[in-house]
């Protein structure tokens, strides 16, 4: 679909990359990944045509449409967010006025037998035809399933945009660009504002869509999930590697040892022709022989080595002082604006512990941490610990830089006393050592500019770490740097993230937020997300909105399977042939619904696994069977519910 061939990328004299040729396939998942400020993001620009490269070109199929989502767009205000992302049907609307006007024009007309009467019913004729194929009757059900699943209430579709946050809005638009269903998706960070429920739908979502995906997201699971094919731009090249992250990580290790062993081995046959001709440069008799070699030198084409970042920063938390045994004490805090955000929150943090902040956006997360910092009002008691000393990096904080300043002005600005004469030091263990140090902070890559927030935060010693969406626009180099020194780190650390690879091994308890409630889960955030899959399952069994095995199961042991209670005595004999005789009526009935219930669930599963095959994804029929099937599985555990009360109300009498 996209043929990209001799591309080559520059900023002033310095080429990002050069001679890049690849093709993007239909239902390739490429992963594009590199160092930050390797032109992953730029390139992103160039197959959408929104900048020019410095040579080469990009061709690009006759009808392919294309879906763009930047780090950073100028996001509208005027529209609810369900008429926001209706504009992704903006021609199917288009399409409908027309109909609707050509039909108008039709009803108000009555010259039947004229040539533009007729013209014009063929005209309508094919434009209702095409509306019907486009299948224009189901987009409002599309864009409220695509809404729901990046995280909106149904509540939340009527409010208008501008009441929610910057992360939100991004979300409105990342909808938008799926329910276009481009042939290309080409998205630069799109879990960066999604929490860990929305970035597994969106996981799912793009596994089933038959669009071609090239993506940079620094969440590696996110990135293994999705992927099935990896370009690495490193060394000013384009390295194609058809396999998924995971794979291509061991590649990668695999080729720059052969390449090792190959530059080894050049280095030793480059030494040995230097040595003969210094040997014999001045013997006359072996004249012939040493222009041989050193024309044999000339051809001698040198082996590249694959790119290593070396420079990666050895992050270290400084000394700090010790802190209270409690460093931060919940008792029944609450905190609400026109709306309820939490209540009764009742939680302790012991010193050492490291413990994550999860749930949806806008369940008060960041809130919370507000209330810790003392940034804002709120009801109960929150208690600092004895000489607590707070290290807080928020999640804009990156943004918050002053664009007009060097990267070392950065921090001459904020560094006091000893540390002004050790801010060379710090920045080099960043990767901002030498000329890099005197960079404008506005060329900097998102992944930069994360790197000189957090120096700030390191520039005193705390013994309470709170990091707020840390790992945004970090690379992953960086982030395992990171996640290191809060291992090793003495004090206590609070970690707002929706990373499940950086989470995992670093934090040893998980508060979950939700429905104005704070959960505490003891285990790291695996443990937390396989708990949280089954009590979700549950309770949508009970709501009746998704069956589930382990629901239905978990009452029959309520109902079918406990012990039959025997017939009250006060009844005669005919009263009781007659209970018996509707008891075994509504043991048969309940036993027939299970069966039914169970043969479903098999072949749901069985479809699941079709569908995850990318070649079925977009096999219609299998998705119209799915549906039909979970809604007939829906009737059927409804059914199933009447059934086993009636049956428990005739055990009981």
């Amino acid at each position: 679909m996209i043929s990209v061939e001799g591309l080559k990328i520059e900023f002033g004299v310095t080429p990002l990359f050069s001679d890049a040729s690849f093709v993007i396939n239909h239902r390739d998942r490429i992963a594009l990944v590199g160092k930050n400020g390797a032109g992953k993001s730029t390139l992103l620009k160039i197959l959408c045509g929104k900048e020019k490269p410095t040579a080469g070109t990009v061709s690009i199929a006759t009808d392919t449409t294309i879906g763009y989502l930047p780090q950073v767009m100028i996001l509208q205000d005027s529209t609810t967010v369900r008429e926001e992302a209706q504009k992704a049907f903006s021609d199917i609307q288009d399409l409908k006025n027309r109909i609707d006007r050509m039909e108008r024009q039709l009803n108000e007309r009555n010259d039947y037998e004229s040539t533009d009467y007729m013209e014009l019913v063929e005209k309508f004729t094919s434009e209702h035809e095409r509306y019907q194929m486009l299948g224009a009757e189901g987009y409002e059900a599309e864009v409220e399933r695509t809404l729901v699943g990046l995280g909106f209430t149904r509540e939340d579709l009527e409010r208008p945009t501008s009441e929610f946050s910057g992360g939100w809005r991004m979300r409105i638009e990342l909808a938008k660009i799926l329910l276009r269903n481009p042939d290309v998706l080409l998205l630069d960070e799109p879990t960066n504002h999604l929490d860990i429920e929305s970035i597994q739908w969106l996981e799912q979502f793009l596994a089933q869509s038959s669009s071609a995906v090239v993506l940079v997201s620094h969440d590696r699971a996110f990135i293994n999930n999705v992927s099935n094919r990896t370009l690495e731009i490193s060394c000013g090249k384009v390295v194609d590697y058809r396999v998924k992250y995971n794979e291509y990580v061991t590649l990668r290790r695999e080729r720059r040892e052969q390449q090792l062993r190959a530059y080894e081995n050049q280095q030793k046959e480059i030494a040995d022709i230097r040595e003969f001709v210094e040997r014999f440069r001045y013997k006359p008799t072996k004249a012939v022989q040493v222009q041989q070699r050193l024309r044999q030198l000339e051809k001698i084409v040198p082996i590249e080595i694959d790119e290593v970042d070396n420079s990666a920063m050895h992050l270290k938390f400084p000394p700090c002082l010790r802190s209270g045994d409690y460093p931060i004490i919940c008792d029944e805090v609450r905190k609400a604006y026109s709306h309820l955000v939490f209540e009764h929150v009742n939680l302790t943090i012991k010193r050492g512990e490291k413990v994550a902040f999860v749930g949806k956006n806008g369940e008060g997360k960041s809130t919370l941490v507000k209330c810790i910092m003392g940034e804002i009002p709120f009801e109960g008691n929150l208690k600092i610990g004895h000489n607590v000393q707070i290290g807080y990096f928020a999640q804009n904080q990156a943004q918050l830089l002053d664009e007009s300043l060097t990267v070392f002005q950065t921090i001459d600005n904020v560094a006091k006393g000893e540390v002004r004469l050790k801010i060379n030091d710090i920045l080099g263990a960043f990767m901002f050592g030498g000329e890099t140090s005197e960079k404008k902070v506005k060329v900097l890559s998102g992944g930069e500019r994360g790197r000189l927030a957090m120096i700030r935060l390191l520039l005193e010693p705390v013994n309470l770490l709170i990091l707020d969406e840390p790992t945004n626009h970090l690379d992953m180099t960086s982030k395992d740097v990171l996640k290191e020194a809060i291992k090793a780190f003495d004090g206590t650390a609070i970690i707002v993230s929706h990373d499940r690879e950086f989470l995992e091994g670093l934090v040893t308890k998980v508060f979950e937020f939700g429905g104005g409630k704070v959960r505490e889960h003891i285990g790291g955030i695996y443990d937390f997300l396989q708990t949280k899959r089954i009590t979700e399952l549950s309770e949508l069994n009970q709501a009746s909105v998704i069956p589930a095995k382990t629901a239905p199961e978990k009452s029959f042991h309520t109902a079918a399977s406990q012990p039959k209670s025997q017939p009250a005595v006060s009844l005669n004999y005919a009263e009781q042939k007659e209970q018996q005789k509707r008891l075994r009526k509504a043991e048969r009935a309940v036993e027939d619904c299970e069966k039914k219930i169970a043969m479903m669930e098999t072949r749901l599963k069985e479809l699941d696994e079709l569908l995850c095959d990318p070649k079925n994804a977009s096999d219609m029929m299998l998705v119209t069977e799915y549906t039909d099937t979970k809604r007939q599985l829906d009737t059927e555990v409804e059914k199933w519910e009447r059934l086993s009360e009636k049956l428990e109300q005739l055990q009981h009498n």
